[in-house]
């Protein structure tokens, strides 16, 4: 019933509409199926004909009196606004039926993700997970052998099949933007191994606090974590950071400059 949520919660400022801004959108468009018509945010209705509006009911199977939240921007922001917000009110609504166990593999990561800000390519789950190859797609365009496993809602453990061949480990690392010079000092061993004949392997990992703080029915891993740190880093217990000794900075070559006020 989608009367339940508010057209002010929708708009900016109402609560609905921070969590969509708070996952890096602009915010949300709204469409309401009311007494057999379309309603909602005018940006939206303007866009939308008669019989599209009729396409996006059967597309969505929106029946009278259902709410549908629309976002609009690059793919990734839409996925992260859109999985926030329907979060935030499967919570709100009390949608979600926390005594179910509910398991789900995630898979087929694409290899890589274009970042605008550097203007390059980087490993969307990691530069070292085998490309997925299939005709006719480039590596740019591969899905990886990249796994995640999510407990209710929780990635709990996440791994992948590595590269195992020298040639496409470096196809990779030049994918992403590394010279030459920084493939063979940053990752030469590596290469060196994979030339010697390393076999085809793989592996997962399993975040064990995150295990407990979901047994325990815990929100937070600082809650059953021995001596969790602070939001700032810093820990209660050893009162860590604390300032290092000059002799130590020497010893390893650090040296740093302060100023007053900064």
């Amino acid at each position: 019933d989608g009367d339940q949520i508010s057209n002010s919660r929708l708009k900016n400022g109402g609560d609905v509409c921070e969590v969509a801004v708070a996952a890096g959108s602009q915010g949300i468009l709204f469409l309401r199926a009311k007494g057999g018509a379309m309603e909602g945010s005018p940006p939206a209705k303007k866009g939308i004909s008669g019989e599209q509006w009729e396409d996006i009911k059967k597309c969505t199977g929106a029946n009278e009196g259902d709410l549908l939240i629309l976002a609009a921007g690059e793919a990734a922001v839409v996925h992260k606004t859109l999985d926030s917000t329907r979060q935030y009110l499967g919570k709100e609504l009390k949608l979600i039926d926390d005594s179910k166990d509910s398991l789900a593999w995630v898979t087929d990561f694409p290899m890589f993700e274009w970042l605008p800000e550097g203007e390059r390519y980087q490993a969307l789950h990691h530069p070292f997970a085998a490309p997925i190859e299939e005709d006719g797609k480039s590596l740019f365009e591969s899905n990886a052998y990249a796994y995640d496993l999510v407990y209710n809602g929780y990635e709990i453990g996440g791994g992948s099949l590595r590269n195992h061949r020298s040639s496409k480990q470096r196809e990779v690392f030049e994918a992403i933007g590394l010279s030459e010079e920084e493939i063979q000092s940053e990752f030469g061993y590596l290469l060196d191994a994979l030339d010697s004949g390393a076999p085809p392997h793989g592996g997962m990992a399993f975040g064990l606090d995150r295990l407990v703080m979901l047994l325990a029915k815990e929100e937070s891993i600082r809650d059953v974590i021995a001596f969790p740190k602070t939001t700032q880093g810093s820990c209660s217990l050893t009162k860590s950071p604390s300032k290092v000794n000059p002799e130590q900075l020497e010893d390893l070559g650090i040296s740093f400059n302060s100023s007053e006020g900064k």
